[in-house]
């Protein structure tokens, strides 16, 4: 920063003299000896522990942790100053009289903050003196330079100003970006800042990939937890600084682990939903699965961000429904685009053991049923769930079906549901119907029209579509003489007369029964040799998926 600050206000040392800090005397006795020595590389500086620790938080840990009682050097080579900006920080510490300027008070600052000189430790400390110069007399400059800069780089590479910013504090940051607003700044070029200056503070917004663990908790964790919040509270609004949406993700994934303030994770929450529709099915695993990636810990932030969505288009944001060719209700591309995204984010965790019948619901139902053409994409969620969860009872497969609008399958999904066991009998009964009633109204699937040969297709359908229909009616009527015969035993259950014959009649009348429904059902497979993968079927939507997971989802 001190090169940018230097080039913005090279002609203005006369007037920055009058900023000068000073100290009120020298005040220390030369007759002490000293007692410790601080090494730079190769400088050496022979100074005393209470002076040094009463204004510097790491020198007095470093003393009070040390094994030693008689701690004699404190080697500094790994800060990254040299030699010349650790003696004006002596200086300071001694109370010797020098003078900030541009050109060194970013490094001043950064010193300060590593050698913890804070208000903490000592009032008028040394990082409150630099910020302080940097308010009132940088920032004056800093904005048009940084202005400049961004809109007509020159150097490489063209950002390299934003690293310069983040040196100063949040606020200060702030203060910059707003100025560069007005001067008219590029927007990305603000972007850009927040994305470096949150990176080089908050390592944990790598992807898991990359082998970052999770946040460290503690002073470390509280630190970390404090500089998200002010960098998520500096942020400009989305018009004037849209940021990109993996790094919102990325940002809302720290407060979660964090354990950020609610109302820093809502102003993310509010973000993330105002782009979902460009975001991707890694950008929602991101924020749902640990730091491992391997297990769901988190489901109910994604929720509300697909509802948050969901309401936004619903109240006008992005003219959320109109009427198709066919005058059937639809949804706009950025809707539509959502609910593919959320239909094989869905697929991902569906195999999760530990997710439970509510949670699947709440997040495949956050849209309503009116965002897809084609619910393909969320009945192979379903189909992976209920395969994942073979203990689910009867009312609890109901439950994780429902969110399927059998009327919205493919021909190729309604043929796979109709012998698929795991679904709940009225979600096969609902697509035979539809079966039945598209063939009453002649009209044939989206997927079919005008494709080579429809018209021998079609002819050739026919037929077994006639059949289908046929074996659709009488699966009803055996199903209504199932209920007639369910409410006769439950009439004559109770009796006691009937003894042990007729109890073997019963039962027999109940195999052949059951046997003939069966036998009903069995008739109405039509590819008895095809596949029963719901994974080979196709409704014509390719949905990018940027981070396969391990898992493996084939229907068998």
């Amino acid at each position: 920063m001190s090169s940018m600050l230097g080039m913005a206000a090279s002609d203005l040392s006369s007037r920055l003299s009058a900023a000068m800090e000073t100290t009120s005397h020298w005040d220390f006795s030369q007759d002490i000896p000293s007692d410790i020595v601080v090494q730079i590389g190769d400088a050496t500086f022979q100074l005393h522990k209470f002076v040094l620790a009463a204004k510097s938080g790491y020198i007095r840990r470093k003393v009070m942790e040390s094994e030693s009682a008689n701690l004699s050097c404190i080697d500094l080579s790994d800060l990254p100053i040299g030699a010349e900006v650790f003696e004006r920080v002596a200086k300071f510490c001694y109370g010797v009289n020098f003078e900030i300027s541009v050109r060194n008070v970013a490094a001043l600052r950064c010193t300060a903050e590593y050698l913890q000189m804070t208000e903490e430790y000592c009032r008028g400390n040394l990082a409150a003196r630099t910020e302080e110069f940097i308010n009132q007399a940088a920032v004056k400059t800093l904005p048009g330079a940084a202005c400049n800069e961004s809109n007509r780089p020159t150097r490489s590479p063209p950002n390299w100003w934003a690293g310069e910013l983040a040196a100063l504090s949040p606020t200060s940051l702030q203060m910059i970006l707003i100025a560069m607003k007005s001067r008219g700044a590029d927007p990305k070029s603000l972007a850009a800042a927040v994305v470096v200056y949150a990176e080089k503070f908050l390592p944990h917004l790598r992807h898991p990939s990359s082998g970052t663990s999770a946040p460290a908790g503690g002073n470390d964790g509280t630190r970390e937890r404090s500089l998200l919040e002010s960098v998520v509270s500096i942020l400009l609004p989305d018009c004037d600084a849209p940021l990109p949406v993996g790094f919102i993700f990325y940002l809302l994934r720290a407060a979660i682990f964090l354990e950020a303030s609610e109302g820093c994770r809502r102003e993310l929450e509010r973000r993330a939903s105002a782009c979902l529709d460009q975001a991707t099915v890694a950008d929602l695993l991101t924020i749902t699965l640990d730091y491992a990636g391997e297990r769901v810990v988190d489901l109910e932030t994604a929720r509300r961000i697909v509802a948050g969505f969901a309401e936004r288009e619903a109240g006008g944001g992005g003219g959320a429904v109109y009427k198709g060719d066919s005058g059937a209700a639809c949804c706009s591309a950025a809707v539509q685009k959502v609910a593919r995204t959320v239909d094989s984010f869905v697929g991902k965790i569906a195999s999760d053991e530990e997710l439970s019948v509510s949670k699947f619901t709440g997040i495949a139902g956050a849209l309503p049923k009116s965002a897809r053409r084609f619910d393909d994409d969320l009945y192979r969620a379903v189909d992976v769930y209920l395969k994942a969860h073979p203990g689910l009872d009867e009312i609890e497969r109901e439950k994780a079906s429902s969110v399927i609008d059998p009327l919205k399958l493919s021909y190729e999904a309604r043929l796979h549901a109709s012998q698929n066991k795991r679904l709940p009998l009225q979600i096969v009964l609902h697509a035979l119907y539809y079966d039945q009633l598209k063939q009453r109204s002649g009209t044939e699937d989206d997927a079919a029209a005008g494709a080579p040969g429809a018209t021998l297709g079609r002819d050739h359908g026919l037929k077994a579509d006639v059949s289908l229909i046929r074996e659709n009616e009488a699966l009803r009527s055996e199903l209504a003489r199932m209920k007639m015969y369910v409410s006769e035993l439950h009439r004559g259950g109770g009796g006691a007369g009937g003894g042990q014959g007729s109890g073997v009649k019963a039962r027999s009348k109940k195999a052949m029964f059951f046997s003939s429904v069966s036998r009903t059902l069995g008739k109405l497979n039509p590819f008895k040799q095809g596949s029963k993968d719901t994974s080979n079927m196709d409704d014509g939507v390719v949905v990018d998926v940027t981070k396969p997971r391990r898992r493996r989802f084939s229907i068998s």
